[in-house]
């Protein structure tokens, strides 16, 4: 019954695919953006200061971070954290990454809904995410040793906690788009790129939006699965 299952490879490959090829294309544009300098030489850390201090937000700190694209944003720190190809870094890649997570810093000051619902679901993912599928897989078993009555409850308890998860990588998709239209506005606004550089931080950013298309389409294909696993999406 637990054995390879041609209907999750039929529905984990695409997800898989597209990740393996968002992950590729966001580190091959940001490397290739990160060695072409700024005019302005700008460093991200600068880039993130100006855009703050011309939104009059003067309560969010910028921190280095550790490890390759670890940036972000943390609303509950008011802390900005750039890793230090971008705090550091003086390219064009740089500067879009740290004008994206400001972009976040923005949506925060403004109370952007979308992100006040994705730090709500944070807790909620926290406890849900690993145990969602340990919990699917039990109810799975359960059915098969004790019958489908408590087996398919447990079961859908466990979809459930799973469903939190898509939920939240749904609403990841509105919050990362308009951060990078906002840091685009920004750059442009603040004249702190030039024309064809803001071109390549455009590039830099659309790659980076297709992490969180692919994390969202592989969560629905492996919702989808376990409903159809579990009888309560029937296959036609």
């Amino acid at each position: 019954m637990f054995g390879i299952d041609p209907l999750y490879i039929a529905f984990a490959i695409p997800g898989l695919l597209l990740g393996f090829w968002a992950q590729w294309r966001v580190k091959s544009t940001f490397r290739r953006y990160a060695q072409v300098g700024t005019a302005r030489g700008m460093t991200g850390a600068d880039v993130a200061q100006s855009i703050l201090q011309v939104h009059g937000i003067r309560d969010v700190r910028i921190e280095p971070s550790r490890g390759f694209l670890s940036d972000h944003y943390s609303p509950g720190e008011k802390a900005l954290r750039l890793s230090p190809d971008v705090f550091n870094g003086r390219t064009i890649a740089a500067a879009g990454v740290a004008a994206h997570e400001v972009g976040h810093a923005i949506q925060h000051a403004q109370s952007y809904r979308f992100l006040g619902l994705r730090s709500a679901l944070v807790p909620v993912v926290q406890f849900t995410s690993p145990l969602a599928v340990p919990i699917i897989v039990g109810g799975f078993i359960l059915s098969s040793v004790t019958g489908p009555t408590i087996g398919q409850l447990v079961t859908i308890v466990g979809l459930a906690m799973f469903a939190m998860v898509v939920l939240f990588q749904l609403v990841t998709l509105p919050v990362e788009f308009d951060a990078s239209r906002r840091a685009l506005a920004a750059l442009e606004q603040g004249q702190i790129l030039g024309p064809q550089e803001h071109d390549g931080a455009r590039a830099v950013l659309r790659a980076a939006a297709w992490t969180y298309v692919a994390a969202a389409v592989s969560s629905v294909l492996t919702l989808l699965y376990f409903l159809m696993r579990s009888g309560l999406l029937r296959r036609r």
